[in-house]
């Protein structure tokens, strides 16, 4: 049996989309292991575009079974949305290819959401830059054991004790909001409505992992969001409310610690990030708008313009140690073609201190400046080329450097959004 957990590097929108669906074609199962609709996944195949956000990428390849696991928090409306826009694509979606793990937490965008947003409004210009869906409320219930689960569906006359406890909680920040105050049937009435539905989907997911191991299927476990928006790891307060680091893998899907094989890493060719928090390479001049513009950096799931700004190797080395990459997957890197000189962030001045790892107090973050090293940029096009060697020598030279300062092999590299424009170095998927 060989498995593979995909990873953002960086701080998320990093293309693993691309690199999910790429390799799922071999894949027999695709798990997501954590995260919620806050984050997306977008994929071409055949100039068709979907837009994914809680369906794992592996809902779009035939005889692949796409798994939702137990550390996603699960907005059940958005997923049933979902699910129609990608059956009009002509995607099957059925009970037989998506299951849903029994104990998953229910994002309810009447509780949850609606927190969410209160909030920020409330911080004013101290908010934390959240998407707005309740991601980080659910997950907050679900640590103070009031959340809903799925399983809780199945059992409808046990539902109100389980809202109440709910309620208890939720319409005493409501109130201190001047927010409405919901009932238990606020609450009950409409996920009654849809829980068939649901329920369709849902399955034992320790017992179904283990069986799918038993009979050595390739599992792709996918991650959302990427290393430096991890609740533990990344640039506290402002980061997700998951764990978004390899290690997060194995307990969102019911899985044992060995069971994790390889992990790819996946950065791209230079840096973004969505929302508030430090980004010590960011570009504020026409070289990032250049690369906003080319690497149409926007959300998929909000549209938020992206922060864009050169390769940090810091924070990428980091994150291998974080996560114990096996091996890089840099993606983007047409986006850098017609630049006559690139820059990598070798380092960090922290007040008169190099320094060579991004520190964990965000304070001390936002004031490190990236001392860089310049490299030649190369004019030709690296689009669609499918073959190392094919590349531009600067291109080369570039994502050798980049490998180098990492510390991790270079394994596979993205030259376009076409699912075929990859190439690969080492196999994710080796024995």
């Amino acid at each position: 049996m060989s498995s593979t957990v995909i990873i953002g590097a960086q701080w998320g929108d990093e293309g693993k989309g691309k690199t999910v669906d790429w390799l799922s074609e071999r894949a027999d199962v695709v798990v997501r292991f954590q995260g919620g609709h806050n984050a997306g996944h977008t994929l071409v195949i055949d100039d068709t575009v979907y837009k994914l956000r809680l369906l794992p990428s592996g809902i779009v390849r035939p005889n692949t079974l796409s798994i939702i696991g137990n550390g996603v928090v699960l907005n059940p409306w958005a997923l049933l949305e979902e699910i129609e826009e990608i059956r009009n694509q002509n995607i099957v979606i059925n009970e037989n290819n998506l299951k849903i793990a029994e104990n998953v937490p229910l994002n309810l965008p009447m509780i949850h959401g609606e927190l969410d947003q209160a909030r920020e409004r409330a911080a004013g210009s101290s908010k934390i830059g959240t998407t707005g869906r309740g991601i980080g409320p659910t997950y907050e219930d679900k640590v103070g054991r009031r959340a809903l689960r799925l399983c809780d569906l199945a059992n409808p006359e046990a539902l109100d004790n389980k809202i109440r406890r709910l309620l208890t909680h939720h319409n005493a920040l409501r109130r201190g909001f001047n927010l409405k105050e919901y009932t238990i049937n606020d609450i009950k009435i409409p996920l009654l409505e849809i829980a068939e539905k649901l329920l369709a989907h849902s399955c034992v997911l320790w017992e179904l992992m283990n069986n799918l191991r038993n009979q050595k299927k390739k599992i792709l476990y996918e991650g959302a969001q990427g290393t430096f928006l991890d609740i533990d790891h990344g640039t506290y307060p402002f980061v997700t409310s998951s764990n978004t680091v390899a290690g997060a893998a194995a307990h969102g899907s019911a899985s044992g610690p060995n069971d994790v094989g390889y992990v790819l890493g996946v950065v791209k060719a230079y840096t973004t990030r969505v929302g508030s928090g430090p980004f010590p390479t960011e570009l504020f001049d026409k070289t990032g708008e250049y690369i906003a513009e080319r690497g149409h950096e926007f959300g998929t799931v909000t549209g938020r313009a992206r922060r864009c700004g050169w390769f940090d190797a810091v924070a990428a080395r980091q994150s291998a140690k974080l996560s114990g990459i096996s091996g890089i997957n840099i993606t983007k890197l047409d986006v850098l073609d017609g630049l006559k000189t690139l820059k990598i962030c070798t380092a960090y001045d922290l007040n008169g201190k190099k320094i060579d790892y991004l520190p964990a107090d965000s304070d001390l973050a936002e004031q490190c400046a990236p001392i860089y090293e310049e490299m030649p940029g190369w004019s030709e096009t690296t689009a669609g080329i499918r073959h190392f060697e094919k590349l531009p020598k600067p291109a080369q030279n570039y994502l050798r450097r980049i490998e180098g300062l990492v510390g991790s092999k270079l394994a596979v590299i993205s030259t376009s959004p076409e699912r075929n424009d990859t190439i690969l170095l080492e196999d994710p998927f080796k024995e």
